[in-house]
């Protein structure tokens, strides 16, 4: 792709800019009500539901432009919209799948966030490993009963609606008796218990269903086609946001070498220790092959493909690069990671959408990238088998010649 940026995209960037620096919140603990209006204005500045169709209540605009947006935000320290898995993975896939009812119903008051969305995919013994899934959905005519439970289901304490996964039909094939329906959350039947995490936040959940109830209309595709609708789910959940993922590596990096001319040890800055600085070019190196990684994505986006299963290579690539990242800082920084924010100053910040604060916190968070939306271990089964060709087994015969 043309690395160049086009007048108009240098011009939408500046207005990006100058809008940011005028609105972003100058603190970083927010209430639930506070993450609702911050994301409305993102929305009605057109910086929420970029790439959606008009029609729905979308923007219409580029990749270029989504993408400079999210580097934008991240430069300027940004919270995120409240909605993220509404915004950019479920209202997508309803608009590939969903009949016209729901588009209408649910797609407008999803941008706004009237109401917050999670994805109830993940159980206790199927997370990877999704199609073993358990949870039932017995059509009673007019709706379906939902009875099981979901596990890691971010926003889950917040969510008024979600997106499940439940079998409809034991008596075939395990990826062709799921179906997805759209349940509403604040029902009798549903039970929502806040996980506690390593880092200290409560982000996950899990969610019980018990006679919960589902409305035909809900019926998200086809009868059995849930499998087929999780993938268009998960490709959306993978391969975006990358640039703007990029960029906040940037700034924790910079944070890095300027945390590293700071501390001394032995009398002279980290900075000066050969081991650190070819760690920490070891780490800009990488950073710039995750850089140029997103801008292949991009330039896919840009030219109307889908990710397709090299969107395994981009989710395997940078959750795995984040870890080593954190990793590397932790080394470096010894018990003063503890202490310094990996994000701003180096005051520790405690945020309400648990983005990582101090390095350390930072750390233990990057184990999950590693886990949600398809471990590393079932992204490198998809990209030797969709990407590179290779056989889904080998014999053990052929293994012992």
């Amino acid at each position: 792709m043309d690395l160049t940026y086009a007048p108009e995209d240098r011009a939408f960037r500046e207005q990006c800019r100058a809008w940011l620096e005028a609105n972003v919140p100058r603190h970083d603990l927010m209430t639930l009500d506070e993450r609702r209006a911050w994301h409305r204005k993102l929305y009605e500045a057109g910086y929420v539901g970029m790439l959606w169709p008009k029609e729905y209540g979308g923007w219409g605009a580029t990749p270029m432009q989504q993408a400079i947006v999210q580097d934008e935000m991240a430069r300027a320290g940004a919270p995120p919209a409240i909605n993220g898995l509404g915004i950019g993975f479920i209202g997508p896939t309803i608009i590939v799948h969903g009949t016209e009812w729901q588009k209408r119903r649910y797609l407008q008051k999803m941008l706004t966030a009237e109401e917050i969305w999670c994805q109830l995919y993940s159980e206790p013994n199927a997370g990877s490993d999704l199609a073993s899934l358990r949870t039932r959905a017995e059509d009673q005519g007019d709706h379906f009963v939902v009875n099981g439970q979901k596990i890691w289901t971010s926003s889950g304490p917040i969510a008024d609606w979600g997106i499940l996964l439940a079998r409809t039909d034991p008596g075939v094939p395990k990826h062709k008796g799921i179906s997805c329906l759209l349940l509403h959350m604040r029902q009798p039947g549903v039970e929502v218990r806040p996980l506690k995490q390593i880092t200290g936040h409560s982000l996950f959940s899990e969610v019980f269903m018990t006679n919960a109830r589902a409305e035909k209309r809900d019926l998200l595709g086809k009868p059995g086609q849930g499998w087929e609708i999780a993938q268009t789910t998960l490709g959306y959940e993978r391969g975006a946001n990358s640039l703007g993922r990029v960029t906040r590596y940037a700034i924790s990096f910079t944070q890095l070498v300027r945390a590293a001319k700071d501390l001394r040890r032995g009398g002279r800055p980290l900075l000066q220790d050969p081991v650190v600085r070819a760690k920490m070019g070891k780490l800009y190196a990488e950073l710039e092959v995750q850089r140029y990684a997103a801008l292949r994505v991009l330039s896919a986006l840009d030219k109307g493909e889908a990710p397709g299963p090299f969107s395994s290579v981009t989710k395997l690539s940078y959750t795995e690069f984040e870890k080593r990242f954190y990793e590397t800082a932790l080394e470096i920084l010894g018990p003063y990671g503890e202490l310094m924010s990996a994000t701003a100053d180096y005051e520790e910040v405690d945020t309400s959408s648990g983005e990582p604060g101090t390095w350390a916190t930072a750390f233990l968070w990057s184990r999950a990238g590693t886990i949600y939306s398809g471990s590393s271990e079932i992204q490198k089964n998809i990209i030797g088998e969709r990407v590179l060709g290779l056989p889904k087994e080998v014999r053990a015969d052929r293994l012992r010649a």
